[in-house]
């Protein structure tokens, strides 16, 4: 933030980066799609930028500061669109900070790892089966390459072997997969 307030872009992308997340997971909460949630979201970032020099950290922390923008943001789309709601002002600010305070992962990150899982899986189908079978013990069972092998009845050698093959073929599968 005082990055930000100094002007410096690099801090402010960090800032951005750093909470954007839940900020938008936020605005989305509010105004129930994405693309005016992208749109609340921006809005609050050009005033972010705009009033960094303006927070007092002695009145509210960080987050909490930005999240009213963006709540401002979010509330002033739907008044132009006359679908102003109607809340109880402070019950809904309580539910909004318990949500950005939550540590699980907000939407945008939901949908990464989403994706991620679905190319993993592509990539884990794409392998043969010995190496799928021994690459699954040892990484989704947590056992050791021993363990492994005691559970194929194969060699170590042998199962090693194909742990580093499929490996190997992971990532160059996932790589093709930009991941």
């Amino acid at each position: 933030m005082l990055g930000a307030a100094r002007r410096d872009a690099r801090a402010f992308q960090a800032l951005y980066a750093a909470t954007s997340p839940k900020l938008f997971g936020f605005a989305l909460r509010i105004l129930r799609k994405h693309e005016l949630a992208e749109e609340a979201l921006q809005d609050a970032f050009v005033s972010i930028w705009h009033a960094a020099g303006t927070y007092q950290a002695s009145l509210a922390a960080p987050m909490t500061w930005m999240a009213a923008i963006v709540r401002n943001k979010a509330l002033d789309i739907l008044r132009r669109a006359g679908n102003a709601p109607d809340i109880d002002a402070a019950q809904f600010d309580v539910e909004v900070m318990n949500n950005i305070e939550d540590t699980g992962p907000g939407p945008a990150q939901s949908l990464q790892a989403s994706t991620e899982a679905r190319a993993l899986a592509q990539c884990m189908a794409a392998l043969e089966r010995a190496q799928r079978q021994a690459i699954g013990l040892a990484f989704f069972h947590d056992l050791s390459h021993s363990e492994v092998a005691q559970q194929l009845a194969l060699p170590i050698g042998t199962v090693k072997t194909w742990i580093r093959r499929g490996l190997a073929k992971l990532k160059t599968c996932l790589a093709r997969e930009g991941l």
